[in-house]
C-alpha cells in the first residue's frame, strides 16, 4: 500500500494521503512522498490542477508526534532532527505555493497543526461540513510557529492569533468566513464539488493560470506601487501572447477560442 496515491484524469492530478491509521500525519515518509510528487509536478507540462485529499476519517492530523518523540533519543536531544523535520515540512509547503499548477485541498474530518498548515498552503480549499481546523499545538506545549506562517497568510491577524494561543478549532463554516477555505459542502458532495472546481480551473488557458499564480504570490509581498508595476509588466507580456489575442478575439466574435497551449 502506497502512503501517497496519485491518479491523473483529464489534466488533474489527485494526490491522496493514504495513512488513515495515523490520521494521515505528516510523518517522515509522508513528507518524502509529498516532496517527490511536488518535484515531479513542477516539471509536469500535462497536469493543470492538483488536488490533495486524505483517506479515512481525517484530512491530516499534523506532524507525527511519535516520530518526533523518538527523535529526542539522539545525543543532542533531537535538535538536529527537529531542525531537519521543520525544514523538510517547510519545503513541502512552499513547494505547493511555487508549483505552476493551482493546488486544491479537499478537506474532511480534521486538519490540525501542520495539517491545517497544509490546507493554508494550498491555493484553494473545499471542506466537508463538520470539518474542524486548528493550530492546537499550544495545548501540548508546542506553539504552532511554522503552521502560523501559512495561517497568517490566509486568516486575518486577530483570528489567527486567537487560534494559535487558545488551540480552539474552527468549524468548516467559521473557516470559510475566516478565509481558510473557499467552500463548504455536505460530506457526500465533497469529492464532486472539489472536482468541479478543479475542472473549472483546468479548462482555462494553462499558460495564463500559470503566470497568474506566480504573479499572485510575488505581488502579495510587495508594497502597492511595486505590486502594480510588477503586475503591469506581467500583463504586457500576457497580452502579447498569440493565445491571449485569440481569446480576446473569440470573446468579441462570440465563439469558442482556438487556443494552442490548452
Amino acid at each position: 500500500m502506497q502512503i501517497l496515491e496519485r491518479r491523473d484524469t483529464d489534466g488533474i492530478a489527485h494526490l491522496h494521503m493514504n495513512a488513515p491509521d495515523r490520521l494521515n500525519a505528516l510523518s517522515d515518509e509522508m513528507l518524502a512522498a509529498l516532496q517527490a510528487q511536488i518535484d515531479a509536478l513542477a516539471e509536469d507540462r500535462e497536469t493543470r490542477v492538483v488536488v490533495i485529499s486524505g483517506a479515512g476519517k481525517a484530512f491530516c492530523a499534523g506532524h507525527d508526534l511519535k516520530q518526533m518523540q523518538a527523535g529526542r533519543q539522539a545525543e543532542d536531544g533531537g535538535r538536529a532532527y527537529f531542525a531537519d523535520l521543520f525544514a523538510r515540512c517547510s519545503s513541502v509547503m512552499t513547494g505547493l505555493t511555487r508549483l505552476p499548477q493551482p493546488v486544491i485541498a479537499q478537506a474532511h474530518g480534521i486538519a490540525t497543526a501542520a495539517g491545517c498548515q497544509l490546507v493554508a498552503s494550498c491555493d484553494m480549499a473545499v471542506a466537508a461540513e463538520g470539518t474542524r481546523f486548528g493550530v492546537n499545538g499550544v495545548n501540548i506545549g508546542l506553539f504552532c510557529s511554522t503552521p502560523m506562517v501559512a495561517l497568517t497568510r490566509n486568516v486575518h491577524r486577530k483570528k489567527a492569533f486567537e487560534m494559535l494561543t487558545t488551540g480552539r478549532f474552527l468549524s468548516a463554516e467559521e473557516a470559510e468566513t475566516a478565509g481558510l477555505v473557499n467552500k463548504v459542502v455536505p460530506h457526500d458532495q465533497l469529492e464532486t464539488a472539489t472536482r468541479d472546481l478543479a475542472e473549472t480551473v483546468a479548462a482555462k488557458l494553462t499558460a495564463a493560470v500559470k503566470i497568474g499564480k506566480g504573479t499572485f504570490y510575488e505581488q502579495i509581498t510587495m508594497d502597492l506601487d511595486a505590486a502594480y508595476a510588477h503586475a503591469g509588466q506581467v500583463m504586457v507580456e500576457n497580452m502579447l501572447w498569440r493565445d491571449t489575442n485569440e481569446g480576446i478575439s473569440a470573446f468579441l466574435e462570440k465563439r469558442p477560442p482556438d487556443w494552442q497551449k490548452g
